[in-house]
């Protein structure tokens, strides 16, 4: 029996058990089996949730990058790594095998050396999803440098105050990006930003668009002449197992955004174990996660878990609807994917659409489907499974975090029994556990709380950059030797974990505790529903009432929205109890999304409580524009 590639569901408990019983020799088996080493460890783990610290693996001496490149050489050098399919469709993919992705790493990485980057230096990455994405966060790990990818569809404010934050001394971006038929002006929106940022030494700059741009005397530099001239030998940096590998920042729901920092062996060994697990990879699969790296699932899932395991990975610069809305199911065909890998705002979208879109398509190639960033509701998960994997293709629902770095729970294809909007079970080496308000464990299925690990993992976070105390108070103050989530969670009869949102996100009307996901999905069963969001407001009599925001699929939905109102609440108390009836139900064309795609829902609610005067950043939202529509049509 390998530990590392589970093929039973009889097995994964029996791993599962040995990973709970004894979870430093599960991990310490796994890395000694299946990774290269300068030096091993002199100890598997120590932790102190009450500080916290954790330290896995240290006095191990490593590099992330010789894992993921120059292992495979001998044996997969001239297999493809990295599969880029560009926006347009009529431009020709390009194929990056891993003796090619060596080169231009190892160039890459000399470039960066040549312009002052030394270990431990942040270099800031503001890219389209272009090979130089991918390249360029290797380029960091290579010579230890600590990359801070910021999606590249964030604002100048966004991006000043995340180059601050970790102090960047480089800015690695583009002329422009193509995102469907539109361009981005990147270099533009970087002039922006670091007017306000001292930090910055350099700026190095991809030709993707051809534009004319500006380019400021010593600072900015074209990147492609100092590549052609680098050498392509660069000796891989040896890092200590617990040395900072990246920064990411996630939104808080309060205050600034959290910069998640993710050291080298622990990360590197979670996510290469999970990705292989998860997504069933075989050697000369295809596999494609439609995320942008500016993202932790990209990250963790396009660059360093396929790239560890030596797998063909899928980098998408385009949009799902460009040229039509086929282009995902059109890519499919095309590449023979076999593992896909989206989000359910992405589904919910498409299946929005005529089935034609899906159906001109061979899908035949599909053997994994999987959903990433936020539980996935019951009918996007039937269309997914019917339309997309002819129900032959386990669709593994993924619950994690930017600060847990890899999966947690999720099905293991053909393994583990799916069921909708369940994310199953934990992940080997994960122990979850539900508490009370009161801070007990609550015992037992058929039982709902908020969700916890009380154990530590491999990838998780080690800490805010540069703030401590703030990771301290948000992760693990809650619950005495406990990580929380900040999710709530039910756990059914037989075990499965199913999120039930944000804790936040639960509101208590009449004492009852209720989560917002099992309503939105009641109401989005609604044949003229596309999509709805549920905040709480204050009622003198239930303490909590519900507001929901909906969006219909006709927005000229020309039947009377007083009874829209009555089907909506019918269904909520069919799915729900009568408890759980909207007070207010608002018909809007769009909700506040960031631009990964998730609703926030603090502006939601402050729209609610009619506390218009201090509604936050809008900027780093994909649509800002739709707030103030939201607010002139509220009720």
């Amino acid at each position: 029996m390998s530990n590392y590639h589970v093929k039973t569901l009889e097995e994964y408990f029996q791993v599962y058990r040995k990973s709970v019983r004894n979870p430093e020799l599960f991990w310490e088996e796994i890395a000694e089996e299946h990774f290269v080493w300068r030096k091993k460890w002199n100890n598997v783990l120590s932790y102190d949730f009450s500080k916290p610290e954790i330290k896995w693996f240290e006095g191990a001496k490593l590099n992330i990058t010789e894992n993921c490149i120059d292992r495979h050489l001998q044996i997969r050098g001239d297999k493809t790594a990295i599969l880029l399919e560009p926006n347009n469709p009529d431009e020709r993919a390009e194929h990056i095998s891993y003796k090619e992705l060596h080169k231009r790493v190892c160039k890459f990485a000399n470039v960066l050396k040549e312009n002052g980057i030394k270990k431990g230096d942040r270099v800031c990455i503001y890219l389209p999803m272009i090979p130089e994405l991918a390249i360029s966060v290797l380029a960091c790990a290579r010579i230890g440098a600590v990359h801070s990818v910021v999606f590249a569809g964030f604002s100048s404010t966004a991006l000043s105050t995340r180059i601050n934050d970790c102090e960047a001394k480089m800015v690695i971006t583009s002329d422009g990006s193509y995102r469907g038929a539109k361009t981005i002006d990147l270099k533009g929106i970087v002039d922006e930003a670091i007017e306000s940022c001292e930090c910055i030494d350099t700026v190095l700059v991809a030709k993707r668009i051809d534009s004319e741009i500006n380019m400021k005397e010593n600072r900015d530099k074209w990147l492609q002449p100092l590549l052609d001239e680098a050498s392509e030998n660069c000796e891989p940096e040896i890092m200590d197992a617990e040395d900072p590998l990246f920064i990411l920042y996630t939104s808080g729901s309060t205050g600034s955004p959290k910069g998640m920092l993710h050291t080298t062996a622990g990360y590197m060994i979670y996510t290469a174990y999970t990705f292989k697990n998860v997504f069933n990879y075989k050697e000369n699969d295809v596999y494609w996660c439609t995320a942008d790296i500016g993202w932790i699932t990209g990250h963790s899932y396009i660059v360093y878990g396929p790239l560890a395991n030596g797998a063909t990975t899928v980098m998408f610069e385009g949009v799902p609807s460009y040229p039509d809305f086929g282009r995902f199911w059109e890519i499919v065909e095309k590449h023979k994917v076999n593992q896909f890998y989206t989000a359910p705002t992405a589904i919910r979208s498409l299946a929005k659409e005529k089935l034609d879109f899906v159906d001109q398509y061979d899908l035949s190639s599909l053997k994994v489907l999987g959903t990433v960033g936020e539980p996935i509701n019951e009918e996007a998960w039937h269309w997914y499974n019917d339309n997309v994997g002819k129900k032959k293709s386990p669709i593994v629902d993924t619950w994690w975090q930017t600060e847990t770095g890899g999966m947690m729970i999720s099905p293991m294809p053909y393994i583990t029994p799916t069921k909708p909007t369940y994310a199953t079970l934990p992940l080997p080496g994960v122990q979850l556990a539900l508490m009370d308000e009161n801070g007990e464990e609550i015992k037992g299925n058929q039982v709902d709380g908020r969700l916890c690990v009380k154990y530590p993992w491999p990838s998780m976070a080690r800490t805010i950059w540069g703030n401590h105390q703030r990771y301290k108070d948000t992760y693990f103050s809650a619950f005495e030797n406990k990580y929380f989530t900040g999710d709530g969670a039910l756990r059914d009869e037989v075990g499965y974990y199913r999120i039930t949102g944000r804790v936040d996100d639960v509101i208590i009307v009449s004492g009852h505790n209720l989560g917002t996901a099992p309503i939105e999905d009641a109401i989005n069963e609604h044949p003229a529903v596309a999509e709805s969001a549920i905040v709480g407001f204050p009622h003198d009599v239930k303490g909590n009432a519900l507001y929901g925001y909906v969006i219909l699929k006709d927005v000229g939905e020309s039947r009377n929205h007083d009874n829209l109102r009555k089907e909506i609440n019918q269904i909520i108390t069919e799915h729900i109890g009568p408890i759980a009836k909207l007070n207010k139900i608002q018909f809007t064309v769009g909700l506040p999304k960031t631009r990964s795609g998730k609703i926030m829902r603090r502006i939601l609610r402050k729209i609610a409580h009619n506390e218009l005067d201090n509604l936050g950043d809008v900027s780093t939202l994909l649509n800002p524009e739709v707030v103030q529509s939201i607010i002139d049509d509220r009720l």
